[in-house]
């Protein structure tokens, strides 16, 4: 059931998507007299359709194909590669009868769309939701570096005040890009001195591997009420929800980093964890699992002061929207880092399966929202790419006839989309390839 869910939420929002970036392609077209002959959601590869329908001499459809969808424009050279109406002399609505302007702006119509959709998803979310977030200064007992975290220089208690310089205000920036895509300088309050720590360019990578929990975490208290998985060794112990742990294997923990230190230092053996309950002093003896765990959690923000703030309707746009445009440069930030080496490929990208997994088996809708404004902003960033048989490659190319003051040859661009066309089916083996490695054999 879970699988049906995660699957229909991803049809959902990738539909949502190729709808409305290829109504940008058909409106603009439309807007300069353009004649678009089809409108299709997913691919009807080989002429196969699932429904289909006429109006106005224009076919609207969905393909059996999921891997996108497109318009397409008389007298453009597209993906179809139907250069058989080129043969004659261009016509009026024919897209390659108007000027260079009119056909650059419909080629950025879908990017267009996409972006302005990712802004007003996000400037919807901050206006429904505000914001929650941690104040960095009011951490009392700083952060819990994990493997990473450790790794690069960082102790446990240190208190993180500034990235590159600029201080740090709540402590989700710690994990944001600013830091993430490295290359960044931590100034580090330690021992009542300030240290600075590197953060190396692969870090990301290194986080892809490992997960953000071992890169850096607040310093959470284990005073209180802590949280037990459902069936996990924990419970089967006998261990419950409001016991307050004082020990593990007479050994004092005060902090969670200390208690995870402890268990996962023995695997597949038996500890014994000291607890409050009732307002007495119970031994647990508890089986540790063989990757150092015994099924017991610490609730997000348990333990830790947080601050909310909600917007009105204009101040939430431009929270929105730098929202939106950050992730947007995020994404091109970290094309760069695999452009360059310093995050492989198969580390950075996720195919159908990996973003089916990121919404979820329940419908939450405010993550679903926020992962489609997400997508949003990266299909307008790939779309950007200079690749023909994209939307980027076909923009170069009516730059360049701007430039020259005259369009580029049919059979250069007949080329040149089978050589874009190449390009994407590889990418795309790729990825769908590195999901299924990723989330299928592992």
């Amino acid at each position: 059931m879970d699988g049906l869910v995660m699957t229909g939420q991803l049809l959902l929002g990738l539909s949502i998507l190729i709808i409305l970036h290829e109504a940008g392609h058909f409106f603009a077209a439309r807007a300069f007299g353009i004649r678009v002959e089809k409108f299709y959601l997913f691919f009807d590869a080989w002429g196969f359709k699932l429904f289909s329908f006429n109006y106005k001499g224009c076919e609207y459809g969905i393909g059996w194909l999921p891997l996108g969808g497109y318009v397409k424009i008389s007298g453009m050279i597209d993906e179809s590669m139907d250069t058989e109406q080129l043969s004659g002399p261009p016509q009026d609505w024919e897209f390659r009868s108007k000027p260079a302007w009119q056909r650059l702006i419909v080629m950025l119509g879908g990017v267009t769309v996409n972006i302005v959709l990712g802004i007003f998803i996000f400037w919807m979310l901050t206006l429904k939701n505000g914001e929650t977030f941690i104040p960095n200064d009011k951490l009392p007992d700083g952060i819990a570096p994990g493997i990473i975290g450790r790794e690069i220089g960082l102790q446990v208690g240190d208190r993180i005040t500034a990235v590159n310089g600029a201080p740090i205000k709540r402590f989700e920036e710690l994990t944001s890009s600013k830091v993430l895509l490295g290359n960044t300088e931590l100034t580090v309050l330690r021992k009542g001195g300030n240290v600075k720590v590197q953060v190396p360019g692969d870090v990301l990578e290194m986080v892809s591997d490992l997960g953000i929990g071992q890169f850096v975490e607040p310093r959470v208290r284990m005073s209180g009420v802590v949280q037990i998985a459902p069936g996990g060794n924990a419970e089967k112990a006998g261990l419950k929800i409001g016991d307050s742990i004082l020990s593990v294997n007479a050994k004092p923990v005060t902090f969670y980093d200390e208690f995870k230190t402890e268990v996962q230092s023995a695997k597949n053996k038996t500890i014994s964890i000291s607890v409050i309950r009732d307002q007495q002093a119970i031994e647990i003896p508890t089986q540790v699992t063989e990757d150092g765990t015994i099924g017991i959690y610490i609730p997000q923000y348990f333990n830790i002061p947080i601050e909310s703030v909600s917007y009105g309707l204009l101040a939430a746009l431009p929270v929105g929207a730098s929202k939106a445009w950050g992730s947007f440069m995020d994404n091109a930030k970290g094309l760069g880092k695999v452009a360059s080496g310093q995050v492989k490929a198969n580390k950075a990208f996720t195919g159908p399966i990996g973003i089916a997994t990121m919404f979820g088996g329940t419908v939450n809708w405010v993550k679903f929202w926020s992962l489609v404004g997400l997508l949003s902003m990266a299909l307008a960033l790939m779309n950007l790419l200079p690749i023909p048989a994209l939307d980027g490659g076909h923009a170069i190319f009516l730059l360049i006839e701007m430039v020259k003051g005259k369009p580029l040859g049919d059979k250069f661009m007949e080329r040149a989309q089978m050589v874009g066309f190449v390009i994407l089916i590889t990418l795309m083996v790729f990825v769908f390839g590195n999901d299924i490695v990723k989330h299928v054999i592992n």
